[in-house]
């Protein structure tokens, strides 16, 4: 069976006779991912609104719900390259998530049809008459939630490399610049797809409701599976092979059954053992005790007649060590741009603000719905990312000799000052926002989104947004490029599920910072800081300390590059 696929491999990877793969898969492959996002991206900029409103939530506990949903559609990226890579392929995966994010969508529309779904609307002069969420309701909630994660934390690390299998063609002179037009155009159609679900979607559950606002996801959603299946027999479906992550616990295993060994008695490089399918690579100084891994105790024993390892839970290669000891290297570097993202992640909040003003753009009648004001963000990202490509890295390059302009952890510097500078500016922006509530007297008994609009208009939210995509497109970009520079390039297609990671672990700081401030400030009865009656509480505050946060990460990767040196062979 082997033999045969990859005799099909092979012949699809012929320039004249090509039977599976190629271009006319992309269709179905973009398709697929650009309708996922653009359903799952818009639901998230009203959900707040969507929670606080039909479930009657505290923002807090909406936004500690928005924070872990976020968390785990990013992190679930492991997992679902996990499985890909070692189990199921990436065709099946993508699949099966593409399907998952549709029931979930699905159930999530069922809630705005189903009133017994839903807890009766609070009562809105007496908040203490207000009804809360079911056991029964919340599960659902969570539950549709939890299968939209699972979906996204499917298809998005395995789509991209799944479109890369049906046009990958070695042989192929033009191979290289194939690929790169593949990878230019597949992040093109996620830009596109983040603004669309960002004002379309956005516009269309502001305007018609959420029974019509839900219920288009669920439609993309659905032409995204049937697109997807519909390419199956034209597809390349690469077998699962053994996946990295088994790789690296495997290596810590060997190292610890191991660990009794003297390391300064081995000094022969044949001592070490070396993958027979790689470039021979000398053991580098640091974190000597994962070395243990790859020291042959027995050649009879440890080595097969091919090379291999008899036992890959005892032995591991000294590239696979390698591999572990560099990934272990750029944490520090890595763990940098989680409160960046943190500080991207507020849209709950500034929704919230922004839904209390005046959204008219200028002076015409249209109003700017309060969940879509995040697309300047994504405008400023991609006009940047064109204009830094095309002029001011030949301008750099002209100056510093040095390719590609600035150095990447350079960037990142720049990108956690831009960080510290938008929740600044936000805070400034919240404190004169409130300051004008409260002279027009809007506190009103209630909590929730439904506060009166307060004279200012909400277009001076738009420079923070600014700042925060070029926080954005300086630091998250120049960490990719950081971590393709550092890691060996057989773990060039782990990079986007180690950036994925760090914005799981951000929505999970997100919501332990958002519950703790929310029991400090609130203690002995007083008014949170982080109050559903945003008037009331003092979102600035919060804004500020986020601020902090942000100089304080901007001093601990000041302390990496001052103390990280380069690592020398052994």
């Amino acid at each position: 069976m082997a033999i045969i696929q990859e005799e099909e491999r092979l012949i699809d990877h012929s320039p004249k006779s090509q039977t599976k793969g190629g271009l006319k898969t992309m269709s179905f492959i973009i398709v697929n991912e650009t309708l996922e996002r653009v359903a799952s991206y818009g639901l998230q900029p009203n959900m707040i609104i969507y929670l606080m409103q039909g479930y009657n939530l505290e923002v807090v506990t909406a936004t500690s719900i928005l924070n872990i949903w976020s968390a785990l559609s990013h992190g679930l990226a492991l997992l679902g390259a996990f499985v890909s890579d070692s189990f199921f392929g990436r065709f099946r995966v993508v699949a099966i998530g593409s399907i998952s994010s549709l029931f979930g969508m699905a159930i999530l529309w069922l809630t705005t049809i189903i009133p017994q779904l839903r807890p009766l609307p609070c009562d809105q002069f007496e908040i203490n008459e207000c009804n809360r969420p079911t056991p029964a309701q919340f599960f659902v909630l969570l539950f549709s939630l939890g299968i939209i994660a699972v979906g996204a934390g499917f298809v998005r690390p395995c789509s991209i490399a799944f479109g890369a299998d049906q046009l990958d063609n070695k042989e192929n002179t033009n191979n290289n610049r194939i690929m790169e037009s593949y990878f230019n155009w597949y992040y093109a159609t996620i830009g596109m797809s983040t603004l669309v679900a960002t004002t379309l979607i956005v516009y269309i559950q502001d305007a018609f409701g959420w029974q019509v606002g839900f219920g288009i996801p669920v439609i993309l959603m659905l032409f995204s599976v049937s697109a997807f299946l519909l390419g199956s027999p034209l597809y390349i479906k690469v077998n699962a092979t053994e996946s990295l992550f088994t790789g690296f616990f495997q290596v810590l295993v060997a190292a610890v059954r191991k660990r009794n060994v003297n390391l300064h008695s081995v000094n022969c490089e044949n001592y070490y053992h070396h993958s027979p399918d790689s470039e021979i690579q000398a053991l580098t100084n640091s974190f000597r005790c994962l070395d243990k891994a790859c020291i042959i105790e027995d050649p009879q024993i440890d080595i097969n007649r091919d090379g291999s390892a008899s036992n890959p839970w005892r032995l591991r290669s000294v590239e696979q060590v390698e591999s572990l000891k560099s990934l272990v290297r750029v944490v520090p570097i890595w763990s940098s741009n989680i409160m960046v993202q943190l500080s991207l992640n507020q849209f709950s909040f500034s929704t919230l603000q922004t839904q209390t003003m005046d959204r008219h753009i200028f002076f015409s009648d249209f109003e700017i719905p309060a969940g879509s004001f995040s697309v300047f963000m994504v405008i400023t990202l991609i006009l940047w990312i064109a204009l830094y490509d095309r002029a001011f890295v030949p301008l750099m390059e002209r100056y510093t000799r040095q390719q590609g302009g600035l150095s990447p952890v350079l960037r990142m510097g720049i990108g956690l000052v831009l960080s510290s500078a938008a929740m600044a500016l936000s805070a400034i922006t919240e404190g004169i926002r409130r300051r004008i509530a409260i002279d027009q007297k809007d506190i009103y008994p209630q909590d929730g989104p439904n506060i009166a609009s307060v004279d200012m208009s909400a277009m001076w939210f738009v420079p923070q947004y600014v700042l925060l995509g070029l926080a954005d497109a300086f630091n998250a970009i120049g960490l990719v490029e950081f971590l393709y520079s550092e890691l060996p390039k057989s773990m060039s297609s782990f990079v986007v599920a180690i950036f994925t990671l760090g914005m799981a672990v951000s929505g999970f700081f997100g919501s332990l910072i958002v519950n703790v401030l929310d029991s400090v400030t609130s203690y002995g009865g007083e008014i949170s800081w982080l109050s559903s009656n945003i008037n009331k509480g003092h979102l600035d505050y919060y804004y500020w300390l986020l601020a902090f946060f942000n100089i304080l990460n901007f001093l601990y990767i000041l302390l990496i590059c001052r103390y990280n040196r380069p690592q020398g062979p052994s």
